[in-house]
This record gives C-alpha cells, sequence and structure tokens, in this order.
C-alpha cells in the first residue's frame, strides 16, 4: 500500500474507488466498508483507496475537546493495508478544507486528485463548509460527474450502532472485554519500555512500563488481565493502569507484569493487549498489603489466561 500524506503528492492518479471517512478506529464498520471499495476495485479493475485525515477533524473546531485517539498512526496504516487497500490517501484536516464549498471538494480532490470513479462511506459521511456535503450530495454530483456512490447503512452489533464514540466510551470506562466485539481485535497500548521505581522488582513482581501518550484514550485506573507482545510473541500478563498511590504521587502510567518472563526489557517496544478489567486501582495502608494485593491479582489473572488457553483449545478442536 502506498501512502499520501499531501495532497501535492498526489499527481496522474489512476481510477480509483475510494472509501471516505475519518476511520480513527478501523472498526468492523469501516472494515467492511472498506473491503467493499476493495472488492468493487478487483472487479471494475481500478485501484482501491482509503481517503482519511491524519487529524481529527472536530479538533478545528472552536472550543471543541479535543478528540482522543484509539489507534496510533502506523496501526491505523497497518489494520487498512491489510485490508488489501492500494492506496491511503492520509492528508491534515485544514481550515482550508474545513471551509470548502462541498462541491468544490468534490471536483478539486475527489475528482481532480483522487481520480474518483466511485465512492463508498458511511450514512453520517460529511464534509465541506458547515458539514453540508454528504452522500446525497455526492451522488447528485455523481450523477453528472459520471462515478458511482455507494452509502453503507448503520453497522450494528448486539444491537448497537457500531462507532468510534462506543469504542472511545467502552475504553474510557474499563469495558475492555467488550472492544473486540466491535473492533476484531482488542485494544492496545505500545510503547517504549522505560526505567521505572523498581518496586515491583523488589516485590517479585518485575515490571514493564509505558509512559501513557495524553493524545491517545486510555482505560481508567485499576488492574488488567493483559497479553504482552514482544518480538511479534504474545506473553500473559497482569497490568496495573494508574499512578501508585501507595507509594507516592506519579503520572498515569502502564505497568505491566509478564508471567515468567526473565529478559530485560528497558528501551524495547512492546504492545500492552488489554483482556478484562479485575479491579479499581487502590491505595494501600503499607507496602505489605499492597505485596499481598499483587499475588492476588496475578493469582487471578493467571486462572484468566488458562481458562483462555483451555477454550481455544476447544474450538481448535
Amino acid at each position: 500500500m502506498k501512502i499520501f500524506t499531501e495532497l501535492y503528492q498526489i499527481e496522474e492518479m489512476e481510477p480509483t474507488a475510494v472509501a471516505l471517512g475519518n476511520f480513527d478506529g478501523v472498526h468492523l464498520g469501516h472494515q467492511r466498508l472498506i473491503k467493499e471499495a476493495v472488492d468493487y476495485a478487483a472487479e471494475k479493475g481500478v485501484k482501491s483507496a482509503v481517503f482519511t485525515f491524519s487529524n481529527h477533524p472536530k479538533d478545528l473546531l472552536p472550543k471543541a475537546k479535543k478528540v482522543k485517539n484509539i489507534l496510533y498512526k502506523n496501526e491505523k496504516a497497518e489494520i487498512i493495508a491489510s485490508l488489501g487497500v492500494d492506496y491511503l490517501f492520509e492528508i491534515p484536516f485544514t481550515k482550508a478544507i474545513m471551509t470548502m464549498d462541498p462541491v468544490y471538494f468534490i471536483d478539486h480532490i475527489l475528482i481532480n486528485r483522487f481520480n474518483m470513479k466511485a465512492a463508498f462511506c458511511g450514512f453520517n459521511y460529511r464534509f465541506g463548509l458547515e458539514a453540508a456535503g454528504n452522500p446525497d450530495v455526492l451522488r447528485n454530483v455523481g450523477t453528472d460527474r459520471g462515478f458511482e456512490v455507494f452509502e453503507m447503512d448503520p453497522y450494528k452489533i448486539k444491537g448497537n450502532i457500531v462507532s468510534s464514540s462506543l469504542i472511545r466510551t467502552l475504553i474510557a470506562s474499563g469495558q475492555v472485554e467488550q472492544c473486540k466485539t466491535y473492533m476484531g481485535r482488542n485494544y492496545e497500548i505500545g510503547g517504549e519500555v522505560v526505567v521505572g521505581n523498581r518496586l515491583g522488582r523488589k516485590l517479585g513482581f518485575p515490571t514493564s512500563n509505558l509512559v501513557i501518550d495524553t493524545s491517545m484514550v486510555t482505560p481508567p485506573n485499576g488492574v488488567y488481565v493483559t497479553f504482552c507482545d514482544y518480538n511479534g510473541v504474545k506473553y500473559p500478563s497482569v497490568t496495573n493502569v494508574g499512578n501508585k498511590p501507595t507509594i507516592g504521587h506519579f503520572n498515569k502510567n502502564v505497568e505491566t507484569h509478564i508471567f515468567d518472563f526473565d529478559k530485560e526489557l528497558y528501551g524495547k517496544k512492546i504492545i500492552v493487549e488489554f483482556l478484562k478489567k479485575t479491579r479499581d486501582e487502590v491505595q494501600f495502608d503499607n507496602i505489605k498489603d499492597l505485596s499481598e494485593q499483587i499475588v492476588r491479582d496475578c493469582r487471578e489473572a493467571k486462572i484468566y489466561h488458562e481458562k483462555l488457553a483451555e477454550a481455544e483449545k476447544e474450538l481448535s478442536k
């Protein structure tokens, strides 16, 4: 998949079928829309493309609360590439684009730059000045300019419309076990392991620490059953998200203990995959009480992992 990050980079593009949207979580609804564009492109002999923005459009609205990201940019691109897309147009959302006349947006970006022959969008897709552009505007212009428009109805799972807002709510409220239902994958936090206070090692539970990226949506403080992905291998683990109130005042971080693991990970990149929240973060009266609770947390997480492994064995039979 080839990625374009600026409009001026896109010249003499081959005919494309373009999936339009923010795709900030690339959830199962997004994936279905993108796959429809990919399948259409293969059938018609054109290139498949995804058009999105490198920043969230709502961030340019005056007084709007900054929208937290669900995925890192590289994750977003990797997932889109895995769906068989030829081109990713991921350009900055600017004031010029926000205030652009919808028809001008179609003519000068979708047609002139992308050479779009078919548009794929959700029922709630909006673009241009005052968000006046919508699927109906696309269809009206498409009739005159000669491109097709495919609008996807609300995509529902368990009666809920799948949306990035729903997923942000699940993560922010600690309901991480539900994310896979709507995303097709577990919620993850990744980064480079940094040096912590080494208290976990002293207590017999060495941990790998990640600094919270404030641009990302994060789960509430608490203890979680997790996997830790290092060098492409998933290791059962237990993770504390929080400020470690028992031992002082710290910035919120992610602290993961990997079971039966003795490698040094400082400076290495890991991905922490969240499976289930088991309890809230608590301030204990002393280190002894904290240590005893960590033992219980580890026991509970190990039991969860054992049951998960047994369930996977049954499914593979």
